[in-house]
């Protein structure tokens, strides 16, 4: 009563919408498996969804072909929708989400069915989840996909440090023969070095044998005298 009244320059300026406002329903299709919990838990049945099966070839040898379901149509009734929320509850692979879009008012009402291509538009203006409390536990889905992580990591860096390994034994051959002829040359060379110096030796060796020889001799020769 004491405030001045203000009016709202719609749409010039667009309304500051409250972070968990209900404006229509955004679909994820990635996400989607055509479980049809949605449609059947729609008070209002005003879910309309048709898919068809595919057959998934064997991923191994010997293995078993699967089928999976694949989604044709996926369309929402707003003009029988009550913003309930259920199906949003209900699905058990977060293929749905609340978007604060609420600009979607159509001429006639039967326009007001939209398709799976207009709700994957709504898609990118969901707004970000609020930020978990700092002392609340980590999401088991957060703890899978960083275990996931994890292992992918090492097994890459496990491979990395094999590579180098098995490049290893294939370099060794030609290292080893490359040492062995360094070491042949100076094998080669050390004989015609050693020689002189094994004749330098046995003329020494000689001199001793002809001077006990002449020793005999004039032993010999006294001996004789003395007789």
């Amino acid at each position: 009563m004491t405030r001045k009244s203000h009016t709202a320059q719609y749409p010039d300026v667009q309304p500051h919408l409250p972070p968990r406002s209900r404006g229509v329903i955004a679909l994820f299709e990635e996400n989607c498996t055509v479980c049809m919990l949605c449609a059947r838990e729609c008070p209002d049945w005003c879910i309309y969804i048709d898919s068809h099966k595919e057959t998934v070839p064997a991923s191994t040898p010997g293995g078993r072909e699967r089928s999976r379901n694949v989604l044709d149509r996926f369309a929402i009734d707003f003009a029988l929708c009550m913003y309930c929320g259920i199906c949003i509850e209900v699905c058990p692979f977060d293929a749905l989400f609340w978007s604060p879009e609420f600009e979607y008012a159509e001429e006639d009402i039967r326009d007001l069915t939209h398709e799976r291509d207009r709700l994957r538009e709504w898609m990118w203006t969901v707004p970000a989840p609020p930020a978990l409390d700092a002392a609340a536990e980590e999401p088991k889905e957060l703890g899978a996909a960083r275990k996931a992580a994890d292992k992918l990591a090492a097994a890459e860096q496990q491979a990395a440090q094999q590579q180098p390994a098995q490049q290893q034994p294939a370099q060794q051959p030609a290292e080893q023969a490359a040492l062995e002829q360094t070491a042949a040359e100076p094998a080669r060379e050390q004989p015609a070095q050693e020689q002189p110096v094994r004749e330098q030796q046995s003329a020494p060796d000689e001199a001793p044998d002809a001077s006990s020889g002449n020793r005999r001799q004039s032993e010999d020769r006294q001996q004789k005298g003395e007789s």
